[in-house]
């Protein structure tokens, strides 16, 4: 075989516990004591020696706020070694935490350092969205969180300027968990054609954060829990 012709392919240096191979693919660099909880059936490779244990007993005690729709089963993994994870070909994006915290709907959960704390949490003040988006995974600490995107997302600071940012609660995929929330009703003439009746809901953020959104606004796969 031509070794130039895959030389493109072939995974580079590690740089960090968490980085992208791709966009479409997250490597972790694993070590003893460093446990990792990952979306059950993302794991497509692993070098070294990785072990996963389905289901694990933190992840249970999560598992009655998990049955909104909202999702998340986990495997916790551990060992030393390279672990490669993807979820149906999506966009990954790493994101660090430094003493921080962000709010991840359980959909877009690909994987989070185990020593993080976390936990199911109800999204305040978004009753009105008929079920969307009322629960999320809150992730704190200082460590690593992958998130998937459908498509190549944008990751807007909030902090940047004096306007309030404004997303679609279906395009919605993280943001920090310190920024001012409100709901913002629209009528949108292009909705009465095709889809929904013309009325729009939007989220509107400020303050010091950031915000991820995908290039997508079809919710079908928000319901979708992975086996």
């Amino acid at each position: 075989m031509d070794q130039q012709m895959i030389a493109g392919y072939a995974p580079t240096p590690v740089a960090a516990r968490m980085e992208n191979h791709g966009s479409a693919m997250l490597r972790v660099a694993m070590r003893t004591g460093q446990d990792l909880f990952a979306r059950t059936g993302s794991m497509i490779a692993y070098e070294g020696f990785v072990q996963y244990e389905p289901n694990p007993p933190a992840v249970r005690q999560m598992a009655s706020a998990w049955l909104t729709g909202e999702g998340t089963p986990l495997m916790k993994c551990s060992g030393d070694g390279l672990l490669y994870l993807a979820d149906y070909g999506a966009d990954v994006v790493c994101l660090n935490l430094a003493n921080e915290s962000v709010s991840v709907n359980g959909s877009n959960l690909l994987a989070f350092d185990a020593h993080l704390q976390w936990g199911v949490e109800r999204v305040k003040g978004l009753a009105k969205f008929a079920g969307q988006g009322l629960f999320n995974v809150g992730v704190s600490g200082t460590g690593w969180v992958a998130v998937t995107s459908r498509g190549t997302p944008i990751v807007v600071d909030c902090g940047s300027g004096a306007d309030e940012t404004y997303v679609d609660p279906d395009a919605l995929v993280a943001w920090s968990s310190g920024l001012k929330m409100k709901a913002k009703r629209s009528f949108k003439a292009s909705s009465l054609i095709g889809r929904g009746s013309g009325e729009a809901f939007q989220i509107g953020f400020s303050g010091q954060g950031f915000v991820v959104v995908q290039p997508s606004e079809d919710s079908t796969d928000r319901l979708r829990i992975r086996g």
